[in-house]
């Protein structure tokens, strides 16, 4: 759906990056939102922009406005990791995504200020603005009945990357209708409704053409199923059928 506040503000950062010489920052962006950017990203002035959410495959990431190759400078995104850690943790609870999220949000912090929470054992990851990431360290002692402490991190544990489910699907085409029928077991009815609500993504843009051709290496995000992405055409079956592999974001 159209946001036309969105997208002035997107015009308005680009705009004075291009006008200024300085580099410009979004908040962290929903995958709508990024979706809204990636229909104007066209129009806007020719500054330059790339994206970052922290981690490789953020779901919640932030837009920059500008190049060191325009600028003449380099600036790194204001974006800082902190860890949350149980003070006590053999006996701690294990938190969830919902919780540490819920506990931030309970300190008066808007949601575009947080980008993506990791979850590795009874840790919490919280990617963050620098100026939320000192406040979190400095209110953030609890979170439902156990008492955390909470600081800076340069670094993720390796355990906590992305993991994948290296699947195969059959079906007639690369058409990412049928492969997203075949993955999540919907029906075409079921999933042409996915497409038309605009909650169907590729790299971050939203797909409305149920005939789009996947291409190796597509990232596709599919509101309320799950995320996948795309490895190409691994053989053929007898009866003519492609078999795609994709890798199931678990």
């Amino acid at each position: 759906m159209k946001d036309d506040f969105f997208r002035k503000r997107v015009r308005d950062l680009a705009e004075q990056a291009d006008r200024t010489g300085r580099f410009t920052f979004t908040d962290f962006l929903t995958e709508a939102e990024f979706a809204e950017f990636c229909a104007v990203k066209e129009q806007l002035p020719p500054c330059g922009w790339s994206v970052w959410g922290g981690h490789e495959d953020a779901d919640r990431v932030m837009l920059r406005f500008g190049s060191e190759e325009q600028l003449g400078y380099a600036e790194d995104f204001p974006i800082v990791t902190v860890a949350v850690t149980p003070l006590q943790e053999k006996f701690a609870e294990a938190l969830t995504h919902r919780d540490i999220l819920g506990a931030i949000m309970h300190l008066g912090i808007e949601r575009s200020e947080i980008g993506d929470i990791l979850i590795g054992g009874k840790q919490g990851f919280v990617f963050c603005r620098p100026a939320m990431g000192a406040y979190i360290c400095r209110e953030l002692e609890r979170i439902r009945h156990t008492s955390v402490q909470c600081a800076l991190t340069d670094t993720l544990p390796e355990s906590l990357g992305t993991h994948f489910e290296e699947m195969s699907v059959q079906a007639a085409s690369e058409r990412i209708d049928g492969v997203i029928a075949k993955l999540y077991h919907i029906s075409r009815g079921n999933c042409l409704e996915l497409f038309r609500s605009g909650r169907v993504f590729v790299g971050g843009a939203v797909i409305e053409n149920t005939s789009y051709q996947l291409k190796p290496g597509d990232k596709v995000s599919v509101r309320g199923c799950g995320k996948f992405r795309y490895g190409g055409i691994a053989g053929t079956t007898r009866k003519g059928n492609l078999i795609l592999t994709v890798e199931k974001y678990v």
